[in-house]
């Protein structure tokens, strides 16, 4: 059985590999310049025809947005997997708590004062004050996690936050301009668009370092996922594990929603489907594999969003909402009938 169960896992992660790379050429290929395949794979790996435009093309505009989209994917996804394993509760999701609707409260704030000033903000301090509404949002949750011990509260307790955050929102925005309405719209709706190099560089190094403290987690999250029980057994905090699991969650998602905006469902669904393809739960195995499916989920759903409509080009959150709803009701519909 388990030479089958390595077998199953070497298979999936080769075939994962295979697909990863599949979308990464068709998403260079398709756009409103058609680019062939042979010319991709020169341009990528041999770095021939500087000078033209699909050269250009590439590596200033589709490769960074891929790559964004493969970085925040995962991020978002893996996030997901630790509030599920954090709630012990499969609906449980990134924005659950409040992270997103933190974020874009205080963009919007940062937005209407700072143009009161100057024209237009700067894409850095967009970054800078989303990732630091995140932020906010999570200290409240981790103070609140610290007070209440049932999960069920805390959950409910992250969901007004994001309330209140959303309320806020909504105020300023009677003070904003059209220009900043529409901005602020655009983002919370999630895009990609806006990826550049050295924003990838920032997003890849944060959310790498996340990817390895999550890791090193694994064998007390296994024990975790056994019962409470069973971990204080083995020697583990409850109280000081939850908080690190709920931090780890946070940054991930705090990451996403900085770069990117909200994005919803991926967090929920991909993390099942990682379980059906798997056919396990450890999280030695789930940690790579959830990050790896949910690059391929936000690179395949990114190129619906620029092909579906095109010229036109519809919103991230828009293609992942139409494809997870339909996970998440199935996953609800599934749960009843197990009661």
């Amino acid at each position: 059985m388990e030479k089958k169960r390595i077998i199953r896992y070497g298979a999936a992660f080769i075939s994962l590999a295979v697909l990863f790379v599949i979308i990464l050429i068709a998403s260079i290929n398709t756009g409103s310049v058609h680019i062939s395949v042979m010319e991709i794979i020169n341009i990528l790996l041999k770095r021939t025809g500087e000078e033209a435009a699909a050269y250009s093309i590439i590596w200033k505009i589709r490769l960074p947005r891929l790559l964004m989209a493969a970085v925040l994917g995962g991020a978002l996804a893996l996030s997901g997997y630790l509030m599920q394993t954090f709630f012990r509760n499969p609906i449980a999701g990134p924005y659950v708590l409040g992270i997103s609707s933190g974020a874009k409260m205080v963009l919007a704030v940062v937005t209407i004062i700072w143009s009161g000033h100057i024209a237009s903000m700067p894409v850095s301090l967009n970054v800078l004050t989303s990732f630091a509404g995140s932020m906010l949002c999570m200290l409240f949750v981790l103070f609140f996690a610290g007070k209440v011990k049932s999960m069920a509260t805390l959950l409910v307790v992250g969901v007004m936050i994001g309330n209140i955050c959303s309320a806020v929102t909504d105020f300023m925005i009677n003070f904003a301009n059209e220009a900043q309405i529409v901005n602020l719209t655009h983002w919370s709706l999630g895009t990609f668009s806006g990826a550049s190099w050295p924003n990838l560089k920032v997003a890849s190094v944060l959310i790498l370092v996340t990817f390895i403290l999550t890791f090193l987690t694994a064998k007390p999250m296994s024990a975790y996922q056994l019962g409470e029980d069973y971990a204080k057994s083995m020697g583990i905090n409850i109280k000081i594990f939850r908080i690190i699991l709920i931090t780890l969650a946070s940054m991930l998602s705090a990451c996403v929603t900085a770069f990117a905006g909200p994005i919803a469902f991926v967090g929920i669904a991909v993390p099942h489907i990682t379980k059906l393809l798997f056919g396990t739960a450890k999280p030695i195995v789930m940690i790579p594999a959830v990050t790896m499916c949910g690059s391929i989920f936000c690179m395949a759903c990114d190129l619906i969003a620029r092909t579906a409509l095109a010229p036109s080009e519809l919103s991230i959150g828009t293609v992942t909402s139409v494809i997870g709803a339909p996970i998440v009701i199935w996953l609800m519909v599934g749960r009843k009938h197990e009661r």
